[in-house]
Parts: C-alpha cells; structure tokens; sequence
C-alpha cells in the first residue's frame, strides 16, 4: 500500500475506534455498546428506593445504557449501582470489599454518591427519602452528560426542611349557591382531580425538584372524602362521585408517598358543608358566629374520619377568615377542636406516627396558639405568607418581619409560602436573580426554614395558563423554570451567582435549542422583566392582596387617593424597601421636605429602563431559536407587554404627582402638564391592548366580587386589557373637560354639590333606639357621646341606637325586613382599636365584600366627641328579611336608603384636624 492508502486506513480505523469509545459524541447522545448496569436495591426496599431506581435506569437506557434492576442484599462483582440507607448491609458490606469510603449520608433527606472498585457506585441515603434524592441526583449528571460519570464523590442535603408546592381545589367563581371557598370535590367542576396521567406529571415534576410537599387547598373538603356515623347527611357529593374521591385520594397520596411527598390537606374554619347547614339550619359559614358544641362535635370527627382514612395526610388549618379574627376561639379551636380530632383518628387507625399539622398565620395569633399547641403535639409547623399575595421585595422589614421571627423562633418549623402572585399574573415569571436573593432572606430576615409554593400565575384557574393558544397550556409546562428555581434555592440557597447564570443559560439553551449564551439573554430578559411588577406594587399599589390586579393598571384616583380604596399599609410599611407613597412624595414635595428611600420618582424611571433591558436581550436571543418557537414567542410578547405596562405606569405615576401638586398650588398650570402625561399613558396601553388580545384570556384568574381594583370584577367582568382602556380613555377626556371648566368659571367640585340622602323605609326586628342623624345626637344607648358634625349628605337619615357595651361584647345583630333594595350606612371609626369594630379588609375576610361594603364611601364623614373620625361604608341588601352581623366592637348605625340613591365617594374631611389638606382631587376624572 501507497503511504497515503496506510494514512487513510489509519485515519478510517482511528475515527471508528473514537466512535467505538464515544470520543467526540455530542453530548447528550446515546453510547454505543456502552457496559451494562445492574441497580441493586436491598430486597426489603422502601418503595422510594424502587422509584428512585426507576428513574435511574430511565435515564442511563436514554444515554445508551443496557440497565437491570435487581433487589439483593449483597453487592455483585462490577458496573453496579447500589441504593439504600446508609445503615443498610448492601452498602456496609460494599463499602468493605469494595475499597469504598463507609457510607455516610448527612442529615435528614441527605445523601452521598460516591465511586468504587470494579465500576461501582454506592448512592446512600440518610433515609428513604435521601437515598431517592440520590438516584434523581445520578440521573441528572447521566442526561447532561450523555454518560455515567468515572469518578464521583458528592455528599448533599436540603437546607430547608419542608419544599412544597400548592394546588387550589377551588374556580375563579362561586358555585350556584355557594360562596367563597365551598367546592365539593366532582368530576364536573374538577375534570383535572380525576386525571392520573396528569397527576404523575404533576408529582414527578415536584420529585424532580426534590420537592417534599403538596398542599391542596379548599375550604371544606372532609364532606367529599368521608362518611360521619354521626351525621351521615352532611356528605356533599352523590355516591359514585364519593367512591370516585376516595379512589383518587388513595392513589395520589400512595404516589406522593413513593416519591417522599406528603399531601397536605388545606381547610378553612369555621366551614361545614352544605347538607349539614341546611340541615340544622345555619349558614356554611359566618366569621362571627360563636363556636358551638355542634360545630366542635361536627369538625372533630370530621378530622378524625379522615386522618383514620387517609393516613399519609397532613393538614394546614386556616383560622382566619372563616371564624373571628384573633382570639380566645382561635386557641380553642385548634387545642381543643383539630388536634383531638387529629389525636381520635391516629387512635383509631393504631397509627404513632405523626402527620404534619401547619398552623397559617392568616388573620390569628400565631404565637399564642402555637405556645398553646406545642404540649399537646410535637409535629407542628407554622406558614405564614412571605410578601402578602404578591411577590414585592426581598428585602423584607417592619412589623411583618418581626411576626416570621417570633415563629421562627419557636419550637416548630416555619414555612414561608408565596402566595397567589397577584401582581404578577398572567406573565411568565423567571428571575432567578429575585427569586433567589427572596430564599436567602426567608433564611437571613425571616429565619424561616420551608417553602410553600404558589403557582406562578392563574391559580384559580388550575391546571392551566391565561395564555390564549391553539390547545390550553399547563402551567407546569409553561411555568417549569418558576417551579424549578425556588425548588433549587429552597435546596441550597447560597450558590455563586456566576455559576447560577451559567446554570440557568444552559437550561434555557437547552429549551430554546441555542447555545448557552443566547441562553443568558433569555435569562437576562427574565431578570430584567422580573422587576417590574415587584416595584410597582411596593410603590403605587393599594394593597398586597388578590383584590388588586395590577397587570389591568389602576385609576388614577387610586393613585392621588389610595385611602378611599382601603389601603393597606403593610405593603410600604413591611414588604418594600423604605420608601415613600405618591401621596407622600407630593406632601414633601409641596412642603419642602427631604426625600426618603425608594421614591415613586425614582420607580417610574427604573421599570422603564427594566422593560427596555428585557425587550433588548429577548431580541438579541431570538435569532438562534431553534427548538420550541411557539412559546419563545411568547415569552417574547411577554416582555413587550411588561415593557408596555411599566410604561403605562410611569408616565401615569409622573401625572398623578402634577395632580397632587394642584392639591396644594391650586394653579391651574399645573394640571395641564399633566395631560400630554396622561395621555400618554393611555397610547401605552392602547399598545397593551394589541399585544394580549390574540395572545390572553384574561388577566386575573379570580373573577369574583373580591376583585376591587382597579375595577370591581363582578361575574368575570373586567379581566381583559381591552376592558380597562375605555376606562382610562375617560378618564383623560374628563380631566380635559375639568381643567377647561375650571379656566372659564369657577368650577364648584361635585364632591361640594350635595345632595341629603333620604331615608329608606324597613321594619326593624331588632330591638334598638333611632335617632335623626345631626350634630348633638347621642348614638350609643348606654352612653352620652354625641355627634359634633357630620357629612351634609347624612344629615336627617334615622339613625340606630345601640348599646356600645353590647356591641363590645357580643356584636352587633341587626334583623330587618324591607320591600325595596336598600342599603345600610355603617359608620367604622378610623383606628385600630379593639374597642372599634374593624373595617372590612379583603385581605384577610374573604367575605369583606358580600354586600358590598368593602369601599369607604365618605371618609371622615362624621365626627364624635372625643372618638377618632368616622368612615361610611355602604351594605346592599335585596328586598326580603335578612340578619347582619357586624362581629365585636363600637360602630355607628347611621340608618338605611333607597339602594339605588347615588352616593359619590369623597373625603368630607370632618374630625380630622387637617382642614383643607383633606380636599381631594378625584373629581377632576369623574
């Protein structure tokens, strides 16, 4: 043979030999002729080893791996992987005459993998759950690289006790004749209960993430799950569906098992079910109803029945909303009503070991009742919401910042859970940077030590997206990296930032079929987009809870005015940087004052250049896309929208300051800079419009009267962009109209153009005085304090005349019959005072809106000597008899009138001592 025939067969034989040896295979492609793996498990194994061993052969027969799984308790000769707990004989003995280090994993749900003689590998785990860690661990490194690993020596545990994730049993509207919370467990209102397929999807995914718990929430769900010897009526669902509930019960909570999850089962107190109400003639709920025998007796073996029947449940016990506040109830019922229905069950099923119970912090007095738990049971956990039901800051302070540390603090594990994401619906989210800076201060802030995690977006509306696409996406396709990055820092939270973009560069590359830089763009745009709805919220927000949609914007009455809506301070006071209000920015500004902290100023700048930044690095990725098109798209239209939304708010922000500055100059000037801002605004979100109508359903996946801001989203109205711009179009034109009448005449304010309500006609059942509402009018029957001004609108309306020391101890019940709609005017004194019955609050009543009455009206609308001021707020009532209970402290009866009387929201500015400062400017857009 010539020289160059030798140099050809020499090249031809060398490529064949690198293929034979897999040199220069693409990473990720499977090995040809790659040696067989036998997996050993010891013969009495956990069924988590068997899944962790499963999923391990899964992933080595993809890279080309011939793999057998075997269960002995002695190790063979070579290419084996051996599984078990580190005490097992299988991996001491392999350890011995294998030349391997003693098995040793660290702490509880740890792990370590490490090489031996003969092409062996020992995955030991410090307990069942550890040891499938350690196999999905193995996994991972097999599928990134395409191969077994030669060397490997990796010991690892989870920082955070319990890592879980939550699924709402419950819809974005009420069932017909039910109120909030109340969804039996069926087929026709939950499809999605009944589906395995999905529901290993769902666990896999939550297993892959080393997630441990599942918590299901719904407000009553005993009713669909077992049958009371005692009240066998009380069981909501017909007898097919009941078998359907237990069967599907059973095989999640065996499936979850097998992969170290424990379901969590959520309810809410007081809540009975339906059939058991009608039958004794009670309502499902009522937040200020004493806690009675029958009720007691009736959630007791409840409890019992179903910690006896499904015995890998835990429970999460709500005590607020559903029952009255903070209290002596709140400890009762939960030492002296769950835990012994917790206890009667256990007893039953002769079971010793303890199933979790999470104690939320929603609306109760935490501390005491867990001081008050601990001696009755060890197995407690307490949860308590990590930025409201919103993602805001992950600096968090204040007040809400010392409750998590006096939890944290305690004998029992505390669990920080993101809760519903509001202000973040219905765009993806994927900042890894936010996300984890939020882990690290649940650990350094709040000392916390579990993870309860919400979906990201639409969780009403489970188990699927807002997104409008040929077939409904699932969020846990569509919000996987959500999942998967609060899962990775729950694990480990103090990774090195440049190791973590590569980490996530990759991940996206991989989606996306780019390289790892295109990857980092994608990340870049995720990082940048994920700042944005947080600073607005913390900002310009109302409030922290799911009342407000803020993806739809807000009025720009809600901005220059957020008193009138119910602001909730904790928002700026606890889960934002120090900072200030627009209101506050205005004030200082008006009076010279120096600027403190994060300013609205310094927002409207900031998101600005965020959505500018996302927008740019999304573009900068899009040209190498080759994989999933479809939804890079919309991960692209996504940062449009956000960019388009941050717009919209800081050129409407910039214009409510001109506003308030109007409220102290008074010049006319003023107000006409603001116009071409406002206007603006509104181009902007004509802009949101085109960009979500061929692309979403629908902003907010809660589509029921507790919806109030920026517009109140009755029976699913008002959910889209397209809704909303009418509005703001309104708004532009009615303070163009203003400003011009205020230039040609002088304006009188519609707030200042009153008209006296009349009083409504009703027969009173309940026993009480009345008086004519007017400056020297007593309004307590037991004492002497009367009016000293009050609302010219008011003036004449009968008032009620009740016993304040009554109202204190008992409530206030008021029964009434009436031909016509009317409503009643409830006078809430404006302070925190557990004299002074509590204003409704959407955030922690759920029911704060039934009739209505969550908006102030009139604030300071009366002034009583020596009280605070008071706020009127309105309850709407049909024609019939009805009975209104108010819960426990003072409040003024200020008398009922025609339901259809129209009734302008405005600050009467009375008993405040402020005078002129109290004149709103509202009215210029209305």
């Amino acid at each position: 043979m010539t020289p160059s025939q030798w140099k050809s067969l020499f090249a031809s034989c060398l490529l064949l030999g690198c293929l034979w040896l897999g040199v220069g295979r693409a990473v990720g492609s499977p090995v040809p002729a790659a040696a067989s793996q036998t997996i050993v498990v010891p013969k009495a194994a956990h069924a988590r080893l068997r899944y962790g061993a499963e999923r391990l052969a899964a992933a080595l027969r993809a890279a080309g791996y011939p793999v057998t799984i075997t269960a002995q308790d002695k190790p063979g000769r070579r290419n084996q992987i051996l599984v078990g707990l580190a005490t097992d004989a299988l991996l001491r003995q392999a350890a011995a005459t294998l030349h391997a280090p003693a098995p040793a994993a660290p702490g509880k749900e740890g792990f370590s993998i490490v090489s031996a003689d003969n092409h062996t590998v020992l995955i030991s785990g410090a307990d069942n759950s550890g040891a499938l860690y350690g196999c999905l661990e193995l996994a991972e490194q097999v599928k990134s690289a395409g191969r077994l690993p030669e060397q490997l020596s990796l010991r690892q545990q989870p920082e955070m006790v319990l890592r879980g994730a939550c699924i709402g049993v419950q819809k974005p509207y009420y069932l017909p004749g039910r109120t909030v919370y109340e969804y039996p467990y069926t087929p026709e209102t939950f499809p999605w209960l009944y589906d395995k397929q999905l529901w290993i999807r769902y666990l896999d995914m939550l297993a892959d993430n080393r997630m441990n718990s599942l918590y299901l929430w719904n407000g009553h769900p005993f009713a669909s799950l077992v049958r009371l010897k005692d009240y066998p009526y009380a069981v909501e669902v017909d007898e097919a569906t009941f078998r359907k509930n237990e069967e599907i019960y059973r095989f999640l909570t065996a499936e979850a098992d097998k992969r170290g999850i424990w379901v969590i089962q959520m309810f809410y107190n007081i809540i009975v079910s339906k059939p058991f109400a009608e039958h004794h003639g009670i309502k499902t709920q009522d937040r200020n109803r004493p806690i009675t025998p029958l009720l007691a007796d009736y959630t007791r073996k409840s409890i019992a029945a179903f910690v006896e029947k499904y015995p890998h449940v835990g429970l999460m016990v709500a005590l607020g909303e559903a029952m009255e506040g903070v209290g002596q109830d709140d400890v009762d019922w939960f030492t002296k009503t769950i835990i012994p229905g917790v206890q009667d069950g256990l007893k039953a099923l002769g079971q010793t070991e303890l199933p979790p119970i999470v104690l939320r912090a929603h609306d109760t007095d935490a501390p005491r009742v867990i001081n008050a738990a601990l001696p009755l049971y060890k197995n407690l956990y307490t949860e308590a919401k990590f930025n409201g039901e919103a993602l805001t800051t992950y600096t968090p302070r204040g007040s809400w910042a010392e409750l998590h540390r006096k939890l944290s603090s305690m004998n029992s594990v505390h669990i920080e859970n993101v809760h519903i994401l509001a202000n973040l619906e219905p765009f993806r989210y994927a900042s890894a940077d936010f996300i984890q800076k939020s882990v690290q201060a649940m650990h350094g802030t709040y000392g916390a030590n579990g993870l309860h995690l919400y979906p990201q977006a639409s969780y009403w509306d489970w188990p699927y997206t807002a997104d409008k696409a040929p077939e409904r996406l699932l969020q846990i396709d569509r919000d996987w990296m959500w999942y998967k990055a609060w899962a990775r820092y729950a694990w480990q939270a103090n990774r090195p930032r440049p190791a973590e973009i590569d980490y996530w560069g990759q991940q996206l590359g991989e989606l996306f079929g780019t390289d790892a830089a295109a990857g980092k763009q994608v990340l870049e745009a995720y990082e940048q987009a994920g700042e944005i709805e947080p600073k607005l919220l913390r900002r310009y927000g109302i409030t922290d809870g799911n009342r407000q949609t803020l993806t739809l914007g807000m009025l720009m009455g809600q901005l220059i005015n957020p008193r009138r809506y119910g602001l909730f301070t904790l928002l700026y006071e606890s889960e934002a940087p120090e900072g200030e209000m627009i209101i506050e920015y205005a004030e200082k500004e008006a009076k010279g004052l120096p600027h403190v902290g994060e300013t609205p100023v310094q927002v409207a700048s900031e998101v600005v250049a965020h959505g500018q930044a996302a927008v740019a690095a999304i573009e900068r990725a899009a040209p190498s896309v080759t994989k999933n098109q479809a939804e890079f798209a919309r991960v692209r239209n996504d940062m449009y929208c956000q960019a388009a939304l941050a717009n919209f708010y800081a050129d409407k922000a910039r214009a409510a300051l001109l506003v308030l500055r109007y409220k102290y100059s008074r010049n006319v000037a003023d107000l006409e800079q603001a116009v071409p801002l406002l206007a603006r605004s509104v181009q902007h979100w004509e802009k949101m419009v085109a960009l979500t109508q061929d692309t979403y359903l629908y902003a907010n996946s809660m589509q029921t009267a507790q919806r109030k801001i920026p517009m109140r989203g009755v029976d699913a109205t008002y959910i889209t962009w397209a809704e909303m711009l009418p509005v703001y179009q309104k708004e532009l034109l009615n303070l163009r109209r203003n400003i011009d009448s205020l230039k040609t005449v002088k304006l009188v304010p519609p707030v200042q153009q009153t008209t006296r309500l009349a009083a409504a006609p009703v027969t009173l059942q309940t026993k009480a005085g009345r008086y004519a509402a007017a400056a020297g009018q007593s309004v307590f029957a037991d004492t002497t304090v009367t009016i000293t001004a009050l609302a010219p609108e008011l003036a004449g309306l009968t008032g009620l005349r009740l016993s304040k020391a009554q109202m204190l101890s008992q409530g206030t019940e008021i029964r009434f019959t009436t031909r016509q709609p009317v409503k009643l005017l409830v006078g809430y004194f404006n302070a925190k005072n557990p004299r002074y019955l509590p204003a409704p609050q959407l955030e922690t009543d759920a029911s704060a809106n039934d009739y209505g009455q969550a908006d102030i009206k009139i604030s300071n609308a009366v002034a009583v000597a020596g009280m605070p001021p008071v706020n009127v707020h309105t309850y709407t009532f049909k024609a019939g008899t009805h009975t209104l209970y108010l819960g426990k402290g003072a409040a003024l009866l200020l008398g009922f009138i025609d339901a259809s009387q129209p009734l302008r929201p405005y600050n009467a500015g009375l008993g405040t001592g402020l005078g002129d400062q109290t004149k709103e400017v509202d009215w210029l857009f209305e």
